[in-house]
């Protein structure tokens, strides 16, 4: 961790000025994020969160991925902000029977009530789509959960 002398806010207005930067945005995805949230009704597939502004659309398999990462809902499941950067970092997965497994690294940890909220998730289940065919594809959490377990 950095000292507090290395932390220091800008003193002058020239460190505090902004850069104009591109970027590469996937255009199909204001579309992909609407078709999963409305298939799971607007709920966080992991919390039930019922509040879509806070869930963002994640990918099972990522759309670099010419085979099994097209923009589909069986390729999408809703997640709450917290929920997506940990399934991101593998500190979540997902095995092929929609059960969920929180890493040991996160296990092992005692913080507070966000961090027990995740452990909790442990064993549990995910909320599905009532239509079948919205169900996350199960080849994709395979391999995406093999992934996971590579992680741990």
């Amino acid at each position: 961790m950095p000292d507090q002398e290395t932390l220091a806010p800008p003193e002058t207005g020239l460190e505090r000025r902004y850069a104009l930067r591109s970027i590469k945005q996937r255009l199909h995805q204001a579309s992909f994020r609407e078709a999963v949230i409305t298939a799971y009704q607007g709920r966080c597939a992991l919390s039930g969160l019922p509040e879509p502004i806070l869930l963002d659309a994640a990918h099972i398999v990522t759309d670099k991925d010419e085979r099994f990462g097209q923009p589909v809902v069986p390729n999408g499941i809703p997640l709450s902000k917290i929920h997506h950067a940990a399934f991101d970092a593998h500190l979540i997965g997902i095995d092929q029977d929609y059960r969920l497994h929180i890493s040991q690294r996160l296990l092992r940890l005692n913080d507070g009530p966000m961090l027990e909220a995740l452990k909790r998730l442990n064993g549990g289940t995910i909320h599905r789509p009532n239509r079948e065919k919205d169900w996350p594809d199960r080849d994709r959490l395979a391999l995406r959960f093999e992934r996971f377990k590579l992680s741990a």
